[in-house]
C-alpha cells in the first residue's frame, strides 16, 4: 500500500495512526465482538466512546463548565439555519461579517429567519484579499449575535485573532476549517460550530459548543435535531447520531493530545504554512492572492503566472503523489489544504515539486 499526500479541502486527510487504530478495531472494538458501526448508540460501549470524546475535546479546548458540547448532524451548513433559529429570540437584527463564500452562504440562510441581516463589514473584495479592520465594522448593539467565519476554505482568508468587538452581543463563529488548529479562548464566544470533515474527522458530524445562557432563545419552529437545548438535554442523542464519525473524531482528539495538544499543533501549522508561503513569495511563477495579514494556515490558494499550465501542473503533481490540488471551481488556480493531519513532509514534497515545475516551465 502506498499513501499519497492528500491536499483536499474536505473530506480531508486524517492522521495515519487514527486510521490504523480504526482498522484494527473495525471488526471488534475492545473485545465487544462488534464494530462501532454496529453498536447501539444507547449501549454502554458507545456511550463510553461518546463520553470520552467529549471529555477529550473539553480538555483540548479548555471548554468552561458553563458550555454545552454537542455532536450533531447536517454539517456546518445546517448550522447556517440552526444559529438564527436558536439564537434570534425576540431580536430584530443579526450581525454578520462577510469575508468570502461561506460567509455569504451563512448570510443568505440567516435572511430566511431574521427580520434583518446587518452585514457589518465586507472583506475579500480587494486585491490582495484582506479582512476589514474591526474598528470599521458597523455593528448593531441590538443584534442577537455577531457571526463570522474564522477561515474561508475557498479563498484562503483567515482571522488570526478573535475579533475584539464592543458590547455584550454574543459572538458566533464557523470554525469548520481551522477548528483545533491552535488554542482558542472559548469563553469569548456564545457559539462555536465546526464540521468534522476538514480538520478532525470524517463527514457526517458537526461539533457545536454553546454557552448555557443562550439555550432558552430558540424559536418554536426550530427542528428538534438542531435545537440546542433539546440536544443538550439528550446528550446529543435525540435521534441516532453519526456514531462512527463521532468515534473517529474521538480518536483524532486522542491523537492531538498525544501530539502535544493545540499549542504544539499551532507551532507545527505555523511552520508548515510559513514554508509554503515563503516558497510562493520567493517566486515570480506563483502568486497567493491574500494579504499576508489574513493568510490562512489551513488552506493556501495560489495561481500560476501562466494558467495554460494549470492542467500540466495538476497532472504531474498527482503523478508525484500530490493529490487534490485543484482550486475550488469558483476561483480556479490551485489550493493546498494543510490541516493538522498533513505531515510536514507533505508540504516539503509540494514545495520541491513546485520548484522543479517552475524550473522546467518558467
Amino acid at each position: 500500500m502506498s499513501r499519497v499526500y492528500n491536499f483536499s479541502a474536505g473530506p480531508a486527510t486524517l492522521p495515519e495512526p487514527v486510521l490504523q487504530q480504526a482498522a484494527d478495531e473495525m471488526l471488534d472494538w475492545q473485545g465487544s465482538g462488534m464494530s462501532v458501526m454496529e453498536m447501539s448508540h444507547r449501549g454502554k460501549a458507545f456511550v463510553s466512546i461518546a463520553e470520552q470524546a467529549e471529555a477529550d475535546l473539553r480538555e483540548l479546548l479548555q471548554v468552561p463548565d458553563n458550555y454545552k458540547v454537542l455532536f450533531l448532524q447536517g454539517g456546518a451548513t445546517a448550522q447556517f439555519a440552526a444559529v438564527p433559529l436558536n439564537l434570534l429570540g425576540k431580536a430584530e437584527v443579526v450581525d454578520y461579517v462577510n469575508t468570502g463564500s461561506w460567509s455569504k452562504k451563512a448570510i443568505a440562510e440567516a435572511g430566511k429567519y431574521a427580520p434583518r441581516v446587518n452585514v457589518v463589514a465586507e472583506g475579500g473584495k480587494s486585491d490582495p484579499m484582506s479582512i476589514p479592520d474591526v474598528a470599521d465594522w458597523q455593528c448593531d448593539p441590538q443584534a442577537a449575535y455577531l457571526h463570522y467565519c474564522a477561515n474561508e476554505t475557498i479563498s484562503g482568508v483567515e482571522f488570526h485573532d478573535v475579533p475584539a468587538t464592543a458590547g455584550d452581543v454574543p459572538l458566533v463563529s464557523d470554525m469548520s476549517s481551522n477548528f483545533l488548529s491552535r488554542p482558542i479562548d472559548v469563553s469569548r464566544f456564545g457559539v462555536i460550530y465546526a464540521g468534522a470533515q476538514k480538520n478532525y474527522g470524517p463527514a457526517g458530524l458537526t461539533v457545536v459548543i454553546v454557552r448555557e445562557d443562550l439555550l432558552d432563545r430558540a424559536s418554536d419552529q426550530t427542528p428538534s435535531i438542531w435545537h440546542y437545548q433539546a440536544q443538550a438535554e439528550a446528550d446529543s442523542m435525540l435521534n441516532t447520531p453519526a456514531t462512527y464519525s463521532w468515534y473517529i473524531a474521538g480518536l483524532v482528539f486522542q491523537w492531538l493530545k498525544r501530539e502535544g495538544g493545540l499549542t504544539a499543533m499551532a507551532e507545527r501549522n505555523a511552520r508548515k504554512a510559513g514554508k509554503l508561503y515563503e516558497a510562493i513569495d520567493a517566486s515570480d511563477f506563483y502568486r497567493n492572492p491574500v494579504h499576508p495579514s489574513a493568510r490562512s494556515q489551513m488552506n493556501v490558494p495560489f495561481v500560476l503566472a501562466d494558467d495554460s499550465l494549470d492542467a500540466a501542473f495538476l497532472s504531474e503533481a498527482q503523478a508525484a503523489g500530490l493529490h487534490t490540488l485543484k482550486g475550488h471551481r469558483s476561483v480556479g488556480g490551485m489550493r493546498a489544504s494543510i490541516y493538522n493531519a498533513m505531515p510536514e513532509s507533505g508540504v516539503d514534497a509540494l514545495i520541491d515539486f513546485m520548484a522543479d515545475f517552475e524550473r522546467r516551465n518558467g
